[in-house]
């Protein structure tokens, strides 16, 4: 798909487009460099850039299904969308991820957006839940998440539950 995003760039033009791939696959459809990729990116952000020393591998990867979204071949953004019972009673969005290059370029929406339907479309209709980092309540509000319940930490990290309502 070809997506026009807004870049912050004072190099590059205001808008232009970049060619995107949107990939959903189960972790036994992953091919070893995209699954090497997609732990590259998680690692960066999660433990290196949030400074947070935690074991990303949590052995929940292998039931679930994995988006990768491409921008001309780089892995620019990533989720993991988790059956219904595994993390929480509801299907959920974890571990979203974009890459801190590719930043502030609308990125982060798109995977959310993509994510949001490709659930649907794999577990079916229903509400979706995630632990969303509390700095990112906006984000995940202005696409119809709501707050439920209070905040906790997670690896030294404020979270608070949110539901998207189908």
């Amino acid at each position: 798909m070809l997506v026009k995003l807004n870049f912050q760039n004072p190099q590059l033009p205001t808008h232009f487009s970049m060619n995107v791939t949107n990939i959903v696959k189960a972790y036994e459809e992953l091919t070893l460099n995209e699954l090497y990729a997609l732990l590259k990116l998680r690692s960066e952000v999660f433990v290196v850039e949030q400074n947070c020393l935690f074991l990303d591998q949590d052995d929940k990867d292998q039931k679930c299904h994995h988006q990768l979204v491409f921008a001309d071949n780089i892995l620019v953004g990533y989720s993991r969308l988790v059956p219904a019972g595994l993390s929480y009673p509801e299907i959920s969005i974890g571990r979203v991820v974009t890459s801190p290059a590719f930043r502030g370029k609308g990125l982060g929406k798109l995977v959310m957006e993509l994510s949001i339907q490709n659930c649907l479309k794999i577990f079916g209709v229903s509400d979706i839940r995630l632990g969303a980092q509390t700095y990112a309540l906006g984000f995940y509000s202005a696409l119809g998440f709501v707050s439920d319940g209070n905040t906790y930490d997670e690896d030294g990290i404020e979270h608070i539950e949110m539901l998207w309502k189908n």
